[in-house]
């Protein structure tokens, strides 16, 4: 009789222990049959199956074996068996057998489980199988096959398994999963297998034996793709990183397995990579020179992460450009990056365009690449470095926006330093915060693995500090203490006065021999005529009370005074200057209100006038109206508060009113009550000086804004003052609420914006989207809906257009704030029409 083949044998004998197991109800003839299957998996040389078989159990019979058990995880004769027994046959099948057919088997049961004892057993076999370094032997299985055996589909199932265990997990136990389950220690130990599938490929090679990652690199860039790299990459970097450092083979590991990373995956392995590793050569070490052989790594390497992307620190840019310049094969791209980094910075509609965020994230890359050129690099590149400085200096000088010019004037300084264009650098004056400190420090590279240390200039200055301190504390302690006693002979005849201390003069003021001036015309001529400084300073200062003092001599010169200190220039240093010039306009502005309003709007449109005056002017209208729209109070007399001051002060008994204002205090601090009205009388109303007023600041400025002249086009180059006006005829519109003029003033206004509502210049935008919430919030709710109709769908269209894609995020959030505005008043005004007919 011929002799049955392997997979014959193995078929029957299922088929016999699947008999057994579904029809006997002998407890021996159970676990005789369980000890069977057991033998296909054993190992020993007291297994009774040959290898041959067992091999085929393994291929063929293993996943029907498992799914077999599952089918029958609520018969009887499972739950007869004792929880030893049940452990070591049943869950035993699951543990000892091929681990990647029994994880897919075990995920397939928890699948289709409901909520049950049987579904936690699953679960309890599940953690063995992840505690007992089944996930390892899975991974190690596949770094030893040649050639894959199974399919591109059940290897893709497979990968999702490994990867989306967690998210299985939790969506099928809800809030009873285990702690193992959770991404956190899930994903640690994840990365912690793969570390030592690699560990063993590393043996395995200097043993002779050829292994395939091609599956691990799989898994990891599986895991990166789904968003946990920072949990995995934060466990396999370090590693890697410290065994790649003297050992070649690791280093070689390494690179294979990132050149098996699928194309898709890998932008995701990299840009968690660059954020994991501790410095560039560690990321050298680990890719090698992965970026010229892979296109897609290439383009995230230079250009994505550098350019499009700027969320990332300043360490990240570090990396990555020390990386491309450590390698002499790599050098070519650095140069690459430069060019194409300087471009950007250059680029005149960037910096329009793209957030403040991102324009320093390309200045700092720009900074570090020019920062690690050699010399010979820097000659080569001389002529497009020196045309990109000197574009993208006048491209950034050019905004409105204080940061963006700061970062251009920095970014010249360094360019120019570095280049040393004949010995001559450029210098600006600007206010040094922490962007800047951190943008001069980049142009002194970290090339070491180790935490970036500290800028050394601060921890210098302060040594030299501390040792120069105690001489200097010397010093001043004598000078404070004045004079000493002079040291002299003991024969010497002194008088005893000499040992007397001298006064404290420190604090001693010179006596001016001029006074201030106590008429209002007289502060006039001297502002005109003096040349003395005393006189104009003193003038200056006490220019603003004497026009509050006294309105009809103030009213009689208020436009002359205001041409003078329009055109006043700061020629004797004053202290407060500009402030001081300020308020005497705004004062004069508030007090003779229509002249001086009509003689400033119509100067802002002259010639001949800088745009440091014209800003001057748009303050001004702006402070006077705010004053205007403020109650007004009454204000004593200065010569009655005086002489009140300088009498003294009686004794409180003397004053009934004092003691009275006492006690009441006292027995309202003391008494409780349940409810508590008005206890002070209402504020006393007063007319609203601004609104009768509100057309003369409004409507002249919007005269002449569309009619360019030599030195000034409002709609072209000088997007400054258009941002500035737009803000400023905002606020005059937000002070103008319930004002009759308020809603021919909002139309108007809505015209106006309408024009540069697309404006390229971000302080512009800002000006407009602050003019509409003016408008939205001062204009009458009917005279929105009458006046305006045709508009507000259009008007809505665009702001939710800027509120979802504007690059400016105050821009977006005024666009937000603004369509809240419309739909509140436009929801208002439609439900009074129903409240209206409901009362009648």
């Amino acid at each position: 009789m011929e002799s049955l083949s392997p997979n014959s044998e193995v078929h029957l004998m299922l088929a016999q222990c699947f008999r057994t197991l579904t029809t006997s109800t002998d407890d021996k003839d159970i676990i005789a049959a369980l000890q069977t299957l057991h033998s296909y998996l054993g190992e020993g040389p007291d297994s009774t199956t040959t290898s041959v078989q067992r091999a085929e159990f393994r291929r063929a019979h293993y996943t029907r074996t498992l799914q077999f058990l599952l089918s029958n995880i609520q018969a009887d004769w499972l739950h007869s068996l004792s929880a030893a027994q049940r452990t070591e046959l049943w869950d035993g099948l699951f543990l000892l057998g091929p681990p990647d057919q029994a994880l897919l088997v075990l995920m397939e049961g928890i699948g289709a489980l409901r909520p049950s004892a049987n579904l936690d057993h699953l679960v309890s076999i599940t953690e063995r199988f992840l505690q007992s370094g089944r996930l390892g032997d899975l991974l190690w299985s596949y770094c030893l096959a040649a050639a894959p055996s199974d399919s591109p589909q059940l290897r893709e199932t497979l990968l999702g398994r490994i990867v989306a265990l967690p998210d299985l997990t939790a969506n099928r136990l809800h809030p009873n999963n285990k702690p193992l389950f959770l991404p956190q220690q899930y994903y640690t130990l994840l990365a912690t297998e793969m570390l030592t599938a690699l560990e063993q490929t590393c043996q395995a090679l200097k043993d002779g034996t050829d292994c395939s990652l091609t599956f691990v690199a799989q898994t990891l860039g599986k895991v990166c793709i789904q968003g946990h790299s920072d949990i995995v990459l934060a466990v396999m970097a370090p590693r890697l990183s410290a065994c790649t450092r003297s050992d070649m083979v690791w280093q070689r590991v390494c690179w294979k397995l990132l050149e098996n990373i699928p194309q898709r995956w890998i932008e995701s392995v990299l840009t968690g990579l660059v954020q994991a590793v501790s410095g560039p050569d560690a990321l050298g070490r680990i890719i090698g020179n992965l970026v010229l052989t892979n296109t897609k790594a290439q383009f995230v390497i230079t250009h994505k992460l550098l350019l499009l992307q700027y969320k990332y620190e300043t360490r990240v840019l570090r990396i990555v450009l020390g990386y491309l310049a450590a390698d002499r094969e790599r050098r070519p791209l650095l140069l690459q990056v430069l060019r194409s980094v300087s471009q950007a910075w250059a680029n005149s509609s960037a910096v329009k365009h793209t957030p403040l965020e991102q324009q320093l994230y390309v200045s700092k890359a720009l900074l570090l690449s020019v920062s690690l050129l050699r010399d010979s690099e820097l000659q080569e590149l001389r002529s497009e470095l020196l045309q990109c400085m000197l574009s993208g200096m006048q491209s950034h000088l050019d905004s409105s926006v204080v940061q963006i010019r700061r970062v251009g004037m920095v970014v010249g300084e360094c360019l120019s330093s570095r280049m040393d264009i004949n010995g001559t650098k450029l210098k600006f004056e600007y206010d040094q915060d922490e962007e800047t400190r951190e943008l001069l420090s980049l142009m002194t590279p970290v090339t070491s693995d180790e935490p970036e240390p500290e800028p050394v200039n601060g921890a210098d200055t302060t040594q030299e500090t501390n040792e120069v301190t105690p001489s200097t504390q010397n010093v001043s302690s004598q000078n404070k203490s004045g004079p000493q006693p002079l040291k002299t002979d003991p024969d010497s005849d002194l008088d005893s006065d000499d040992e007397l201390t001298p006064y404290d003069m420190s604090g001693d003021q010179e006596m001016n021999q001029a006074c201030p001036p106590h008429y209002l015309r007289d502060c006039l001529e001297t502002l005109i005529s003096s040349e003395d400084p005393v006189r104009v300073e003193l003038s200056l200062r006490v220019a603003e009370s004497l026009v509050r003092k006294n309105v009809f001599a103030a009213k009689e010169i208020s436009v002359q005074l205001t041409k003078v200190l329009l055109h006043m220039e700061d020629k004797y240093s004053i202290n407060g200057f500009l402030s001081l010039r300020q308020a005497t306009m705004v004062a004069l502005a508030a007090t003779d209100c229509i002249p001086v309003t009509q003689y400033l709007t119509t100067e802002f449109y002259s010639l001949n006038y800088s745009l440091r005056q014209r800003l001057d002017i748009l303050e001004v209208l702006a402070l006077a109206a705010q004053e205007l729209s403020q109650p007004f109070t009454e204000k004593r007399d200065p010569s009655i508060s005086v002489a009140t001051s300088a009498d003294l002060a009686p004794y409180p008994g003397d004053n009934p009113v004092h003691w009275r204002q006492v006690v009441e205090k006292r027995i309202q601090s003391k008494t409780k009550r349940l409810s508590k009205g008005a206890t002070q009388p209402p504020a006393k109303a007063t007319p609203n000086r601004y609104a009768p007023v509100a057309g003369h600041f409004f409507f002249p400025l919007l005269r002449n804004y569309d009619k360019p002249q030599m030195t000034f086009d409002l709609l072209g180059s000088d997007h400054l003052v258009l941002g500035r006006l737009i803000h400023t005829l905002g606020l005059f519109m937000h002070l103008a609420v319930n004002a009759p003029i308020a809603a021919q003033m909002g139309r108007a206004l809505l015209d106006f914006v309408w024009a540069v509502r697309y404006h390229v210049d971000q302080m512009v935008r800002r000006g407009v989207l602050f003019a509409v919430c003016s408008v939205f919030l001062s204009m009458p709710s009917q005279n929105l809906l009458l006046d305006l109709s045709d508009q507000l769908f259009e008007t809505r269209t665009w702001l939710a257009d800027v509120a979802e894609g504007d690059p400016d995020a105050d821009c977006r959030s005024l666009a937000v704030q603004s369509l809240v505005l419309l739909d509140k008043s436009l929801k208002k005004q439609l439900q009074d029409p129903q409240a209206l007919s409901l009362e009648s």
